[in-house]
């Protein structure tokens, strides 16, 4: 275990300033009190600790070089600034990691001056990095600009969106690409370590300078030679140089480097700092670094939840993505035409369990939503039936793609829509309670939110062998309760008759709404389809004095304003309240205190049917 009053050296850093003051010893061993406090803190607060395992060195050397309270550091997704802060001030409250109040596990502007741009998501470090080098150029400040890539990230197309524009303007941005996957092995070797250290060496660029211009001067035939020997240079590195790509975009490409390597790091930042063209230095990691048992299943510690620090192991459970995929997997077994697709996220889906019993109907597009919906709708067209599991947050980035690709074709492609609702420690980014409000406005859309593992499953089994049309279904991250399923899958579940007040709940919050209904004399009934919604339901609850509808989605435009307006429709004087997430941040903490937040809690929901009811008990 690592305290942080424990950590002799990094106890000393107030500031990257003080990072500069370091011998090559001291940083050596700073790195490893950083990864070691690293493990301490998320085995008990859990989050996003192998890739920050794997960026130690890198980000300690990143600051050595640069100075972000005037330049800018871009992090890719986010979650791999753990580092970076520890290193600007927040070591002392890191125990407050993804707590409410506490230390964010992504970056934040309003957290620190250090943390130039609030990212949740992949793939957006770049063009952002190019806008604030544009604004830089038009107010006319001089600073470098540093974006941070990888753990994934550059399977996103609006990472090479960006590439493109930056390479074509020649801006002198600075991407360096962490690459932890080692998913360019090949490059690993003497000959890519001699042949890196040539092309960061300025030596190496200013004899190539020189040569090309003596050549030039040879009289008559001098831009001949000139131009050949340009030619032969590019051969030779289309022949043996990786990442020919950049080069092509208009990038001076750094690499591969020993991402571990403090030195080498410091050296290349500095050069690259000094070149007034764009770069991308290409940096090998290694995932879960100084921690074996993320050294030895980085997929698992990825983003993990608290942990044994000793032993690395977990408490067991099995949830709503596990159970999904479970049931996937037996309908797969009977339905041959069954496919699954995931963007990146085979293990947090719970799809890893389809893809080893059926790898041929398996595919893992990367972090590249809009293809993943587009694919699955080229896919559907042809007789599969794809189902695409993603997080409801990650959904968001395909929407066009859910309109003009599967909607207006009214296409058969199922959304498993994962991480539905308030998802906790992770915080604002990653909430999933936007998706109600959006996929209501999709033509041919149909939209289910069921409340218990039963009618998960059997949402699942109506959507791929019953619906012929686009459907959505939503569970929220953890584990639905156990209940006795009954009607339909379209139909609405009357859990308690009609009274003057009713109570219309979906998803995870039935749960809530019977505790909060237990003892009171309403009515309470189940949506678990959103779209369509059941009018037999309705056309009952129309004629109450007030319904209460619950949902764990944003209010404006939800399942609420949807149950208004229909019942404004057939003119009811019924009067329509709105329990669920206000529209505006609701920031990191346990989903418990959020709900609390948001009035969403057993005792909050209470207190609003009373106040409805006039206080009176049955």
């Amino acid at each position: 275990m690592a305290e942080y009053s424990d950590l002799k050296i990094l106890n000393r850093i107030e500031s990257p300033k003080d990072l500069k003051a370091l011998s090559p010893t001291e940083l050596g061993a700073l790195a490893e009190e950083i990864r070691r406090y690293l493990v301490t803190t998320v085995s008990r607060t859990g989050g996003h600790l192998a890739s920050n395992l794997g960026v130690v060195e890198m980000t300690i050397a990143l600051h050595r070089v640069f100075d972000f309270e005037t330049d800018r550091l871009v992090f890719d997704v986010g979650h791999q600034s753990y580092v970076h802060k520890l290193l600007t001030g927040r070591a002392k409250d890191f125990s407050t990691l993804r707590s409410r109040g506490g230390v964010s596990g992504f970056p934040k502007t309003n957290e620190s001056k250090y943390d130039a741009f609030n990212t949740g998501h992949s793939s957006t470090s770049i063009s952002a990095a190019i806008g604030m080098m544009r604004a830089d150029k038009l107010n006319g400040v001089k600073r470098s600009v540093v974006a941070l890539i990888g753990d994934g990230a550059l399977t996103g197309g609006m990472a090479y969106e960006a590439l493109d524009d930056v390479g074509q303007q020649k801006l002198p941005l600075i991407v360096v690409l962490n690459d932890n996957e080692m998913s360019i092995s090949g490059n690993v070797g003497g000959m890519s370590r001699h042949l890196a250290k040539m092309r960061s060496a300025r030596g190496y660029r200013s004899f190539k300078k020189g040569f090309s211009r003596a050549l030039k001067h040879i009289p008559l035939i001098g831009n001949w030679l000139s131009d050949r020997f340009e030619h032969l240079k590019n051969r030779i590195k289309y022949f043996i140089l990786p990442n020919v790509l950049f080069e092509e975009l208009g990038f001076t490409y750094l690499g591969p480097i020993d991402g571990h390597d403090i030195d080498a790091l410091t050296a290349v930042f500095n050069y690259a700092r000094s070149m007034d063209k764009p770069v991308v230095i290409h940096a090998l990691t290694h995932k879960g670094k100084g921690y074996a048992p993320a050294e030895k299943n980085p997929e698992k510690f990825h983003g993990i939840g608290k942990f044994d620090e000793q032993t690395g192991e977990t408490s067991a459970s099995f949830g709503n993505s596990a159970i999904f995929a479970d049931e996937l997997c037996s309908i797969a077994r009977e339905n041959k035409k069954v496919v699954a697709i995931t963007a990146a996220m085979a293990s947090g889906t719970g799809l890893d369990a389809f893809k080893k019993e059926f790898p041929e109907r398996f595919f893992d597009v990367g972090i590249a939503e809009q293809h993943a919906v587009t694919m699955a709708a080229g896919m559907a067209i042809a007789g599969t039936v794809p189902v695409f599991c993603v997080y409801s947050s990650f959904l968001q980035r395909g929407f066009d793609q859910l309109l003009h690709d599967v909607c207006l074709q009214d296409l058969k492609v199922v959304f498993g829509i994962d991480r539905a609702g308030l998802v906790g420690a992770d915080g604002e980014t990653h909430h999933g309670i936007y998706d109600i409000s959006y996929l209501n406005t999709l033509p041919n859309m149909k939209v289910l939110s069921p409340s218990s593992v039963q009618e998960l499953r059997a949402c699942l089994d109506w959507a791929v062998n019953e619906n012929d049309s686009p459907c959505a279904i939503r569970y929220n991250r953890g584990r639905l309760p156990e209940r006795e399923m009954t009607g339909s899958v379209s139909s609405w579940e009357c859990i308690k008759p009609f009274r003057s007040v009713c109570v219309a709940a979906t998803g995870r919050l039935v749960s809530t709404a019977i505790a909060a209904c237990e003892d009171l004399n309403v009515g309470l009934y189940n949506a678990r389809s959103l779209r369509p919604m059941d009018e037999a339901a309705l056309e009952k609850i129309s004629h109450a004095h007030y319904v209460i509808t619950v949902e764990d989605g944003v209010v404006n435009d939800g399942f609420g304003t949807q149950v208004a307006a229909y019942l404004a429709g057939i003119g009811a004087g019924t009067k329509v309240i709105c329990a669920g997430v206000p529209n505006r941040i609701i920031e990191q903490g346990s989903v418990a205190e959020q709900d609390e937040e948001c009035g969403l809690s057993v005792q909050a929901l209470r207190q609003t049917i009373l106040q409805y009811m006039g206080g009176i008990y049955d």
